[in-house]
């Protein structure tokens, strides 16, 4: 014979629900008046469930729960006219401080009904927001002292680059000039990301830009004129971090300092062209010219700092450095392949 579920047994089940639940719940009738309540609440929102039964929402605590817009909702979803899903609103409770809740009401729809009943759960996020302002507000925060910083590096970059110039002009050793010169440019390099960084407020550079601006201060410092010597860029819209670019920038440097110095000897003109292409974590820096090429039997970059700066950021970004004839003039380029892991040499690998 099978078991007889009497209608008594049903209309008991959300009292057993409410009042087992770890949660904080109402069970209320059609009109507003607390059935019961989960101990849960009762903690949460300092009230006896025991007293609270038979208790109008309305005056239940010290009245705080009396909210007419709250109040207007619970009556249409009672009738069925409407739910409350997600409902936002400020618990003001005398003595305590303000609460932020999420409240989502449901009518009870069971065979054998014979009146409304309505739960209501009770959700209290206002640690979960206070948290999450928390830490916008450092992040606000860290990001403006980021910012100074960043601001604060980028000026002292300048004023070190002024003192460079100042002190090439002065000099009258034409060996000590030049190396003046380079160091003014290796510190532009650096300055160049500085200024992507503080004028984006990000935390990667666009390389084309970057590259671009890099290009032009070396070529206002060190080409007499445009028309004779050009400097071009040619690179994807790609985003890096700041120490990519920064070692990207010096490399750039180097390269584009040693063709100004050996590519255009005696007085010959020509172009300089920088360029940067990227797919996926692969990515090519080369730097090309159309001058007098590499000397006879000369299969690597000219020896001294700039050859030993280059394949020192090279090797730290796990890059190649390779040289070719471009006929006419110098190729160097700077390699970083990805690295594809192969697939495991399984029984089902080799099935797939």
């Amino acid at each position: 014979m099978p078991d007889i579920i009497l209608p008594e047994m049903i209309s008991g089940l959300p009292l057993a629900l409410v009042t087992s639940s770890n949660a904080p719940l109402l069970l209320l009738d059609g009109e507003l008046t607390v059935i019961a309540a989960s101990a849960s609440f009762g903690k949460a929102f300092l009230v006896d469930p025991a007293r609270a039964a038979g208790t109008p929402l309305a005056i239940l605590g010290t009245g705080e729960w009396n909210v007419p817009q709250l109040i207007a909702l619970l009556k249409a979803s009672g009738s069925g006219h409407a739910k409350i899903d997600g409902y936002e609103m400020d618990l003001k409770r005398a003595g305590a401080g303000l609460r932020h809740l999420i409240l989502n009401a449901q009518r009870l729809d069971y065979p054998g009904a014979g009146s409304v009943r309505l739960i209501l759960a009770v959700t209290d996020v206002t640690e979960a927001l206070l948290a999450a302002k928390q830490k916008d507000d450092l992040l606000t925060k860290n990001a403006m002292m980021l910012r100074e910083l960043q601001h604060r590096v980028a000026n002292s970059l300048q004023i070190i680059a002024s003192v460079l110039m100042q002190s090439a002009r002065r000099v009258q050793s034409d060996e000590a000039r030049v190396h003046l010169h380079d160091a003014h440019q290796r510190v532009m390099s650096v300055a160049e990301v500085q200024k992507q960084l503080s004028s984006t407020g990000m935390s990667d550079v666009d390389l084309k830009i970057y590259l671009t601006d890099l290009c032009r201060s070396i070529g206002a410092s060190m080409i007499r004129d445009a028309k004779h010597i050009a400097l071009e860029v040619r690179a994807d819209h790609h985003m890096a971090g700041a120490d990519l670019s920064i070692s990207l920038g010096l490399i750039t440097t180097e390269l584009v300092i040693n063709a100004l110095k050996h590519a255009f000897c005696d007085d010959r003109g020509g172009t300089i062209t920088v360029e940067y292409r990227a797919d996926g974590a692969s990515w090519v820096l080369s730097i090309s010219d159309n001058g007098v090429g590499m000397p006879a039997g000369r299969a690597g970059v000219k020896d001294g700092l700039g050859t030993t700066i280059v394949a020192a950021l090279a090797k730290r970004l796990d890059a190649n450095v390779t040289m070719a004839e471009a006929n006419p003039g110098t190729t160097v380029s700077i390699t970083h392949a990805a690295i594809i892991a192969e697939p495991a040499n399984t029984p089902e690998a080799r099935s797939a």
